[in-house]
């Protein structure tokens, strides 16, 4: 399932089509690359969520990283993203009900993730293969943080959301979020 979607996307930039190189052969040579126990690399699905207006995106406080970013996390053998990101989704920012706007994948990142303790656990340096969906959420709804994995939920204006992060690694990530999003806002109002 994971494999055709990447067969069927269209990369957005050279590190997309680089990352999906990298994502694929793992996958074909790594039967166990959708859990954890891979100590290497493993998938992971994360969801950039938009307003009504789609002008403003919720992001979280990783507990972990000490930064705002976008919700997510390990696929534990599940082999639906789109299923993950949205269970992420809910968990992460307590929001109920979200508008999936694409059952596509909307992004594809290899990201790396330094050493770091998690439950009083050494967890070593290892690779995330993460595909992103795009969801809506109304930014009225309750927002309620998840205390294990999070201190804060909160929409940032989509142009203050590189800046939000306090991780190098990621504000490439966050930009060409921004950058996609502002790409097919523009296409859309040009066809209206």
């Amino acid at each position: 399932m994971l494999l055709d979607a990447l067969n069927k996307y269209s990369p957005f930039n050279e590190q997309e089509a680089n990352d999906i190189h990298l994502f694929k052969q793992f996958l074909m040579h790594n039967p166990d690359a959708y859990d954890r126990e891979n100590l290497v690399a493993h998938v992971t699905s994360s969801a950039i969520i938009l307003n009504q207006n789609k002008d403003k995106v919720l992001f979280i406080h990783h507990n972990i990283y000490n930064s705002w970013g976008w919700v997510g996390g390990h696929n534990d053998g599940e082999r639906n993203c789109l299923k993950v990101a949205l269970k992420e989704a809910k968990e992460e920012t307590g929001i109920k009900d979200f508008k999936v706007l694409d059952n596509q994948i909307f992004m594809v990142d290899v990201v790396y993730v330094p050493n770091h303790i998690k439950n009083g656990i050494y967890i070593s340096d290892h690779l995330h293969l993460n595909v992103t969906y795009l969801l809506e959420a109304n930014d009225t709804d309750e927002l309620k943080i998840k205390p294990d994995e999070n201190s804060g939920v909160k929409w940032f204006k989509l142009h203050d959301l590189k800046e939000a992060s306090t991780e190098e690694r990621m504000k490439p990530i966050y930009q060409k979020a921004i950058d996609k999003i502002q790409f097919f806002t523009n296409k859309k109002d040009h066809k209206s």
